[in-house]
């Protein structure tokens, strides 16, 4: 009895059921983009049913744990993930150009993933004992932004500019929300734009041609083959799809990483307008559920995790649909819940 209690008290079904719901959708479509006459199941789709699975058991585990312990946690495993961000540098595994992985010989992980949770838990935690001190209100966000600005460059050298956006915007999301001066972003801002020319000169060669490519530069063979995929594998969706594991640009192959950052074309291509739709309408459920919530919890640096935990989740959503239909730059930023290893 006192189980089911607890259980009612921590969990909010709606959104658990919602995100299972996106999840499994993601396990369909990673099935549908990987798949081949000669696997039926791939690895990737194994893999990624594991990795739900065990998503499932943290969640749960993490339902019925107080959240102070969760935020003591989260603060002190974020010094580990800053050494497992310089250790990637040194002796991370080379994939696709990147510096990202650190391979354990029976599975690789991306520090730069776990930074994404750790981070508000790191920053709710540090205000939290930090709330009565004898500095200036704004010296005791010093270390925090300290920690950020580490984290963002470290994951930027890797070179991950996708992933560096999403930890350096969140994080300072997070802070103008926990009461960080209007001056500071301001001033900033007005840095950022005298420093834009030296950040383009700073970027990637290939950094450099996404950019390019979103202002219409390149050929279609080339420089463009990647978005000029995906919006055929959109358009040819119409309103309902090609339906499931029917898509050309899918199955034949021609929509790079599919299974990854493009899913989303993929889904466009199978189930349509109607499926795409449905699916944006889910991810507004879940995100209108939380924010819904979260005004209902009591302690002030609780609101700051669970905000800090959702906002990371929006941005990356945001992006990634919006770079798939050609409304923003390329970047490597997969779609949550949805996109292998997610």
């Amino acid at each position: 009895m006192q189980t089911s209690v607890r259980s009612q008290w921590y969990v909010d079904w709606f959104s658990f059921g919602i995100t299972c719901c996106i999840a499994a959708i993601g396990l369909l479509f990673v099935f549908s983009a990987t798949q081949t006459s000669e696997h039926h199941f791939s690895i990737f789709f194994k893999k990624q049913a594991v990795g739900l699975s065990i998503g499932i058991i943290v969640y749960w585990l993490c339902a019925f744990i107080n959240y102070r312990t969760l935020q003591r946690w989260g603060y002190f495993a974020y010094f580990a993930v800053i050494a497992l961000l310089f250790f990637t540098l040194i002796k991370g595994s080379m994939v696709l150009g990147g510096q990202r992985w650190i391979n354990l010989f029976f599975f690789k992980f991306q520090p730069s993933e776990l930074a994404k949770p750790l981070f508000p838990a790191f920053v709710s935690y540090y205000l939290y004992t930090h709330y009565e001190t004898r500095f200036a209100r704004w010296k005791k966000f010093i270390p925090i932004l300290i920690t950020l600005a580490i984290s963002s460059l470290l994951i930027l050298k890797q070179p991950d500019l996708g992933t560096a956006l999403i930890i350096a915007i969140s994080g300072l999301t997070l802070l103008w929300l926990a009461g960080l001066s209007k001056q500071f972003f301001s001033y900033g801002a007005l840095l950022c734009i005298i420093a834009t020319p030296l950040l383009w000169h700073m970027l990637k060669p290939y950094q450099k041609n996404r950019i390019a490519v979103f202002f219409g530069y390149g050929t279609t063979h080339k420089e463009r083959y990647q978005i000029e995929q995906a919006t055929i594998a959109i358009g040819s969706g119409g309103l309902t799809g090609k339906g499931f594991s029917n898509g050309t640009q899918n199955t034949l192959q021609f929509l790079p990483e599919s299974r990854t950052d493009f899913i989303f074309a993929v889904i466009c291509e199978e189930w349509g307008f109607a499926g795409a739709l449905s699916l944006l309408l889910l991810y507004l459920l879940l995100f209108l559920r939380t924010i819904f919530l979260i005004p209902a919890i009591a302690e002030p640096h609780a609101q700051l995790l669970a905000i800090g935990l959702l906002l990371h989740i929006i941005l990356s959503a945001l992006i990634n649909i919006g770079m798939v239909l050609g409304l923003l730059p390329i970047v490597g930023i997969p779609l949550p819940l949805l996109s292998y290893g997610l």
